[in-house]
């Protein structure tokens, strides 16, 4: 008896080469899995490895961070397409379903080519069943577009529907739901929001760069900030000699907000409570050193700590010391500027971290809401009356912004809350939860959704 012919969409099972960048993102969506990995901080490594550049290292970022975003929608698409649950499917195998169906689904990817290229690569990183299942899988999910798919998996505007149109676990849609409050109606567009890659951002830190020497277009609020049109960030000269770095355009406001509030009297000595990894810090720093002023990082992490001295090192700085900020090494009302910006759950910078979105749980957000208290109680503690405290998370979830900031007011009737607004350049429909906070958001801004309170000891 002839050998058997491959059938169709098998190819040639003896020949076919694993496609380099399908493999590179393959290997990134392993390690986000297996490594709690952030998939911008994997693909550098994963693109040399592999040798991509251009185009090719343009596709293999988007096939991977576009799988990842997109997760939760091509997953719901490929249990409609198969007859058991996706739990039951070897991870390797399912990670390679969700790049195929990006590729049918999300770009502009040939079907022949989206499907023959993922069967190749599972036949190569699993076996020749596995491979013949994936042919068939991804056949069904080319049965439709996106639009059809979506009509037919998720046709509503309730919580369940909205989570697999837009990709989000459904309780972190209904967090966002709340933390829209009257605006609810919004929240599709935010969601949506969520999933479009940010474009990079830039900030020219004061006295050692200005915003015309770097490339791109000046941000709408920060006075210091541009979005690159383009291109490594890392080639831009201020940035490579450390007077410039990527740093979102709400976290530039946070750092200003700061700066800009007022004190009474002296205005030497400036702490950033969690400094790591140091963007804000550096800012902060250089923002200081123009007032005679010195700021201290304060980091739990020695990695991080590392990154605070780098990013921020130069005039303005006074160190950087690894130290818990729950106990911080300052005195009793002897700090006159703190930034607070808390550990929290991330939920604002999914645009960013979309791997975030499926790590994350509502347990997670119970269990750093006493820890932003604890790190708030202690931030009042060393702050001096008439001095200025910004409370900022990465986060819109209410637990984390106003709740805590409500409790600290509760149990410090010593401490007022201000108006943070007078303090920024004009930010339209900003308004936070409480009277006087900012919150920032992705489909109105462009930035982190960034939540920022003024608290004061009176």
């Amino acid at each position: 008896m002839g050998a058997r012919r491959p059938a169709a969409g098998d190819g040639d099972l003896r020949v076919k080469r694993v496609d380099p960048a399908r493999l590179a993102a393959f290997e990134v969506l392993k390690a986000v899995r297996v490594d709690d990995g952030y998939a911008n901080l994997l693909l550098p490594t994963a693109l040399a490895r592999h040798g991509l550049t251009g185009r090719d290292a343009a596709f293999a970022t988007e096939l991977a961070s576009g799988t990842i975003r997109r997760q939760g929608t091509y997953d719901a698409v490929l249990a409609a397409c198969i007859d058991r649950s996706l739990r039951k499917v070897e991870t390797k195998v399912l990670d390679a379903l969700r790049l195929g169906a990006h590729q049918l689904l999300g770009m502009r990817v040939p079907t022949h080519a989206a499907i023959d290229t993922t069967v190749t690569l599972v036949r190569a990183k699993v076996n020749q069943g596995a491979a013949g299942f994936c042919n068939a899988v991804l056949r069904k999910v080319a049965a439709q577009d996106l639009d059809a798919w979506l009509a037919q998996l998720a046709p509503g505007t309730g919580t369940r529907d909205l989570a697999i149109a837009h990709s989000h676990p459904a309780w972190v849609v209904d967090e966002l739901r709340a933390a829209l409050g009257d605006a609810a109606g919004e929240l599709p567009e935010l969601l949506a929001a969520d999933n479009v890659a940010p474009r990079v951002t830039l900030v020219a830190r004061p006295g050692r760069a200005t915003r015309e020497e770097l490339p791109g277009t000046p941000t709408s609020y920060s006075p210091f900030g541009v979005a690159l049109d383009g291109g490594d960030p890392s080639s831009v000269p201020a940035v490579a000699e450390g007077r410039a770095g990527v740093q979102d355009e709400g976290s530039q406001l946070v750092a200003l907000a700061l700066a800009a509030s007022p004190v009474e009297g002296r205005d030497e000595r400036w702490v950033d409570l969690c400094a790591g990894p140091g963007g804000k810090a550096a800012l902060l720093a250089a923002l200081a050193a123009e007032r005679g002023a010195a700021l201290t990082g304060i980091e739990l992490h020695h990695h991080r700590a590392r990154l605070v001295a780098r990013a921020a090192s130069g005039p303005g700085l006074a160190g950087v010391v690894q130290a818990d900020g729950t106990r911080a090494p300052f005195a009793d009302g002897s700090v006159d500027r703190i930034l607070l910006d808390a550990p929290c759950s991330g939920l604002g910078a999914l645009r960013r971290r979309p791997e975030a979105r499926w790590r994350r749980s509502a347990r997670d957000v119970a269990e750093l809401v006493p820890l932003q208290r604890a790190l708030l109680a202690e931030a009042v503690r060393v702050l001096r009356p008439g001095g200025a405290l910004l409370y900022a998370t990465c986060s819109p979830v209410l637990a984390e912004t106003a709740g805590v900031v409500t409790a600290t007011l509760a149990d410090r009737p010593e401490v007022r809350l201000e108006d943070v607004r007078e303090h920024l350049p004009v930010v339209p429909d900003a308004d936070g939860p409480l009277p006087g906070t900012v919150q920032l958001w992705p489909h109105r801004h462009g930035t982190d959704a960034m939540f920022l309170a003024l608290l004061r000891k009176a």
